[in-house]
């Protein structure tokens, strides 16, 4: 795939507004897994012409196209990242709704085996894990 999510507009032919490419950039600069009003409340401080309507478009058509992914993790609110994306799980903090990515081999390993166990072999998964912060008595 190309590097930015401008390039796999273009290679996908997509018509780039000035306001989808603010979109893009602002989805480019994500750390996180933003969902559509934080994409906007991010993208009108670029462009105050942005509508959230706009947005929600963009967001739908750079989903349709192949070049974000949509997550949900049981809050209600979709959230995007960008689909060309090493793997990776997520671990979602119930308190504080931080996403919070990880890779652990022993995890990857324990899914082949088990699919293989089943008569399986594995295509693709996705693993999310929900929790709550261990307070810790450091007195």
């Amino acid at each position: 795939m190309s590097d930015t999510i401008l390039d796999r507009c273009e290679a996908n032919n997509l018509r780039m507004t000035d306001q989808r490419r603010t979109i893009a950039a602002v989805l480019e600069e994500a750390d996180d897994h933003p969902d559509v009003e934080e994409l906007y409340a991010r993208a009108s401080q670029v462009d105050p012409r942005i509508s959230l309507a706009t947005v929600y478009r963009t967001v739908k058509l750079f989903e349709e196209s192949g070049i974000l992914n949509k997550r949900e993790f049981g809050d209600g609110r979709a959230r995007y990242e960008t689909a060309d994306r090493d793997h990776h799980d997520h671990l979602i903090d119930l308190h504080s709704g931080e996403v919070i990515e990880f890779v652990d081999p022993d995890i990857e390993a324990l899914q082949e085996k088990i699919a293989a166990k089943l008569g399986y072999r594995l295509k693709g998964h996705r693993l999310e894990l929900y929790g709550v912060p261990i307070k810790r008595d450091d007195g």
